[in-house]
Order: structure tokens, then C-alpha cells, then sequence
């Protein structure tokens, strides 16, 4: 439950960064998704058109970053913080518009959250019905891995983004379009992100909050660079981290005399410490971050 937010998120930095586009903007792109998925889901009572939305929401702000890194060369790095900036600033703004000045949305009804599929099939609390009975979000976040491996591997569209993000020059003279493919892998990934926020407010969690994210979006960029770039290795990673999130759960509400504080630091110690030990020894796209241009010789 706890993975799968991070799973669509890492899944769009995956797409984004096989193209050659660093997207840091990830979290606040994440973070708009959260907004808009909890708002939608309040007043319309659907939470599938509540999923949908948050992916559009985001994909505009990934639209923005586009933008900026692709058509106009600037700088990936400043154009994600930018974002980072902006997505939890008109996310705040929008929510005091929508509920009376509050920076928080409405709790969303039980009835109205993302359902479980596989709900009544086992014994109620039992380890069958513990591990298996989850939202619908974190089986759509398993069939988005298998759909992105097989887009990147196994077809013509793949292979021209993985070409993009190694060798674009090289892709241009054969006639791909480097700024269409990069334009699209860029705003997809903005959808997955908003998937991610979207899951984390309507399954999760019943609302959104200005902490709600706090650092997910760079767990998730941390997650693809220990799975490698790679779907299945991304995949593997927020595993890792979503059991590291679910640990500080579990042990909040044990006898255990640990400070809340200390608890709350496990997932992002782990980051650091993953980072520390295997970014090292992987290396992106040979073109990521570095912006195209056509007509240069």
C-alpha cells in the first residue's frame, strides 16, 4: 500500500530520464495529483474520476517543465525545482479556494475511496487478507510496471525513447522527432506522478494535506536510480522503501518506547543510505539532463 504511490511516481522519472529529460519535479508534480485527486473524489463521490484528474492535473505541470527543458534548453535541474516550488504553492492556494480558506481538503467518505477488489475473498485479519486485500491502486501500480517494460523493451516507441535519451543526435538523423518523443515522456511522467499523489490521498489516506508528500517525489527519483532506470528495478526498490514506510507504521503503534520523530526518519534514512551505496555505481541515459538542440553542429 505504501509502495504503490512511490511505484507510479519512480515509474514517470523511469520514462522521463530513459528520454533524456531529468524531472526533480516529481514531488511537486505529486503533490498537485494529492490536491486535485482528494477535491475531485469530495465533490464528485467518484474516485476513479478523482485518478484520472490528478494524472491531467499533473501532466500540465509536467507540461510546463517540458517547456522549459525542452523547447527552450533551460536548465532540467532549475526548471524541477521550479516545479517542486509551484506544485505544493497552487495546491495550497486552489485548496483555501475550494474548502473555505483551509489548507487541508475534506475527509473523504469511506465509500467513496479507492476500492478493494479482492475485498470478502479471505478471513477478515487474517495474513492472506493482510498482504492481498489492497487497493486497486497498488495492482494497477504492478500492471503499470509490466505496460512501461514492455513500451521500453519490446516496441518501436521504446526503443526510439532509450535512443533519445542515449544518442539524440544520432536518433535525429534517422528521423525521429526528439522533441515530440521528449515531450511526451515528459508529460507522462507528470501522469504518473499525479497517479502517485492521487493514490496516496484517495487509498491511503482520505485527504490531502500540505505534509501529506513531504519527500515522497525524491524517494521515488531515489528508487529509480537504485533500480537503475529500469521499470522492474524501480519497482523493487519502492518495495524496499514502501516496507521501510510501513515498518515506522507498525512500530508507531507497538509499546516500544521510540520517539515519533526518530520513527518518521527511517524512510528518508534509508534513502540516504541507498543513495550513499549504489548511486555510485549506476549510471543514467549517456544524454540525460543534457538539453537538444537541432541546429547545432
Amino acid at each position: 500500500m505504501y509502495a504503490a504511490p512511490l511505484m507510479y511516481t519512480a515509474l514517470g522519472g523511469v520514462i522521463s530520464e530513459n528520454s533524456g529529460v531529468v524531472n526533480i519535479g516529481l514531488e511537486g508534480m505529486m503533490t498537485m495529483g494529492a490536491f486535485i485527486g482528494a477535491t475531485v473524489c469530495y465533490y464528485s463521490h467518484s474516485p476513479w474520476l478523482a485518478f484520472i484528474a490528478a494524472g491531467l492535473s499533473a501532466g500540465v505541470l509536467a507540461l510546463l517543465h517540458a517547456i522549459a527543458s525542452v523547447t527552450f534548453g533551460a536548465d532540467q535541474i532549475i526548471s524541477g525545482t521550479a516545479i517542486n516550488f509551484l506544485g505544493p504553492g497552487l495546491a495550497l492556494f486552489l485548496s483555501r479556494i475550494f474548502f473555505n480558506g483551509a489548507t487541508m481538503t475534506l475527509t473523504i467518505k469511506l465509500e467513496d475511496k479507492m476500492p478493494r477488489p479482492l475485498n470478502g475473498i479471505f478471513s477478515p485479519g487474517s495474513f492472506m487478507d493482510l498482504v492481498f486485500n489492497q487497493y486497486a491502486t497498488v495492482y494497477m501500480a504492478f500492471i503499470l510496471v509490466f505496460v512501461l517494460w514492455f513500451i521500453l523493451y519490446k516496441t518501436r516507441l521504446g526503443l526510439r525513447i532509450r535512443a533519445v535519451g542515449e544518442h539524440p543526435r544520432a536518433a535525429d538523423t534517422l528521423g525521429v522527432d526528439v522533441f515530440k518523443i521528449r515531450y511526451i515522456s515528459v508529460i507522462l511522467s507528470g501522469i504518473f506522478a499525479g497517479f502517485g499523489g492521487a493514490a496516496m490521498s484517495i487509498a491511503v489516506v482520505s485527504n490531502f494535506r500540505a505534509t501529506l508528500i513531504s519527500g515522497q517525489g525524491f524517494i521515488a527519483l531515489a528508487a529509480m536510480i537504485f533500480g537503475k532506470w529500469k521499470p522492474q528495478g524501480s519497482m523493487w526498490a519502492c518495495l524496499l522503501f514502501g516496507m521501510a514506510q510501513g515498518l515506522v507504521v507498525y512500530l508507531g503503534g507497538t509499546k516500544l518506547q521510540i520517539s515519533s520523530q526518530l520513527l518518521a526518519m527511517i524512510p528518508y534514512v534509508l534513502t540516504i543510505i541507498v543513495l550513499m551505496g549504489f548511486v555510485g555505481k549506476s549510471s543514467g541515459p549517456a544524454a540525460d539532463g543534457v538539453p537538444y538542440e537541432k541546429n547545432q553542429g
